[in-house]
C-alpha cells in the first residue's frame, strides 16, 4: 500500500478512538458508555489488520468486542433501570483525572523520546511474516513452561464466578 494511505489510514483510526475514549468516559449514559467501548475496541482490531496481525485482531474482536462488551452490556442492564443515568462528579475528581491524562501523555511522550526505533530495510524483516496457528495453539493450550492452559482455566473460574454473581445480584430485587 501507499504509505500516504497508510499514514490515513492510521490516523483515521486514531482520532476514532481518541474521540470514542472521550465520548465513553464523558457520556452520563452507562449503556452509551459500553458501545463507545465497544467502538473503540473494534478500532484497535483495525489497527491490529493494519499491522498485518490477523489472529489478534480476531482475538480482539471475539473475546473482547464480542464477549468482555456484551458481558457489561448484560450487567448494566441486569443492574440499573431504565433511565438511570451516572451522577456528576464535584469539579475536584475531574481535576484529578485530567492530571493523570497529562502525567500519562508525559510519560507516554518522554518513553517514545528516548526509545530508538530500528528500521527494517526489508519488509520480511519488520514482521510482515505471520506465527503458524499450530505455534500459537499449542502456546495457548499447552501445559509446559511459557504455555498457558492454566491460565484459561482460572480465567474460565472467574468469568463463571462473574456471571454467577451478577444472577444473584439480579435476583435481589
Amino acid at each position: 500500500m501507499d504509505p500516504i494511505i497508510n499514514l490515513i489510514i492510521f490516523f483515521c483510526l486514531g482520532i476514532a478512538m481518541t474521540l470514542l475514549s472521550i465520548l465513553a468516559i464523558t457520556t452520563k449514559s452507562l449503556l452509551r458508555a459500553a458501545i463507545y467501548l465497544l467502538l473503540v475496541l473494534i478500532c484497535t482490531a483495525g489497527l491490529y489488520l493494519f499491522l498485518n496481525f490477523h489472529f489478534l485482531a480476531a482475538v480482539q474482536l471475539s473475546v473482547y468486542a464480542g464477549g468482555v462488551v456484551i458481558l457489561f452490556i448484560f450487567a448494566i442492564f441486569l443492574t440499573t433501570n431504565k433511565g438511570d443515568t451516572l451522577r456528576s462528579y464535584p469539579f475536584k475528581r475531574y481535576f484529578y483525572g485530567a492530571l493523570a491524562v497529562v502525567a500519562g501523555i508525559g510519560v507516554t511522550a518522554f518513553a517514545l523520546i528516548k526509545h530508538q526505533f530500528i528500521y527494517a530495510s526489508e519488509s520480511g524483516i519488520s514482521g510482515d511474516a505471520e506465527i503458524n496457528m499450530k505455534i500459537i495453539g499449542q502456546t495457548m493450550l499447552g501445559t509446559d513452561k511459557h504455555e498457558y492452559l492454566l491460565a484459561f482455566e482460572v480465567l474460565s473460574i472467574l468469568l463463571l464466578a462473574c456471571i454467577i454473581g451478577g444472577i444473584l445480584i439480579a435476583r435481589k430485587k
